[in-house]
């Protein structure tokens, strides 16, 4: 049998660099960088992004969403990055959607979003008064009655069919609690200076009366 000969390609004549960019080409996202495009801009993006993502966690009976997960989804899907550190713009985004809510006649979809501690932080308070003329007494309060409106507002799956109850997060709520019993515990109680018994409400020593 005669041999057969196979015309190989020369590995020299391989454009392998266009290849490989091609392929990244169409896999890599569209990145924009906030500097490039200035700082409203990517909030606007970022606030546009944010509404589906609230919406959904709306859907769930007591969802809420953190900072860093909501700060990190709205740079995918607008395709807009930044370098700066979360606490730098989180705040702006949350106006936005705060503002949109209130447009709309919403419960505020910015209560969903929570730091690492469960809170909704210092900046949810002044947002709200900003868009509604009132600021809460306790902004974590506030934005559990918020957060029970949009469970109620989106049909939230797990609503009970009594509408539910405004509740804080579990990990803010069990901080709080700590907090309170540490209070009592190290609250001073009023003794009887002559038997040094603890004194009844009535501030009279039932042992030496």
């Amino acid at each position: 049998m005669p041999d057969l000969e196979i015309d190989a390609p020369d590995h020299d004549d391989l454009d392998l660099e266009a290849t490989v960019d091609g392929d990244d080409a169409d896999a890599a996202p569209a990145w924009q960088d906030a500097a490039d495009i200035g700082q409203d801009a990517a909030v606007a993006a970022w606030a546009e992004a944010a509404r589906p993502i609230l919406e959904d966690a709306a859907r769930v009976y007591q969802g809420v969403v953190t900072q860093k997960e909501l700060c990190a989804q709205v740079q995918d899907d607008a395709g807009v990055r930044t370098k700066q550190q979360i606490r730098h713009w989180v705040s702006d985004v949350l106006d936005v959607v705060a503002a949109d809510c209130t447009a709309r006649s919403e419960p505020l979809l910015s209560s969903l979003v929570v730091n690492a501690m469960g809170s909704v932080g210092d900046n949810y308070a002044v947002i709200v008064e900003k868009h509604t003329g009132t600021a809460p007494v306790d902004g974590d309060d506030h934005a559990a009655a918020q957060r029970l409106a949009c469970y109620r507002q989106f049909d939230a799956k797990g609503l009970p069919e009594d509408g539910g109850f405004a509740a804080l997060t579990p990990r803010l709520a069990g901080a709080r609690a700590r907090a309170k019993k540490a209070r009592i515990a190290e609250r001073v109680l009023p003794q009887c200076p002559d038997c040094f018994m603890e004194l009844p409400a009535t501030g009279v020593c039932d042992n030496c009366a």
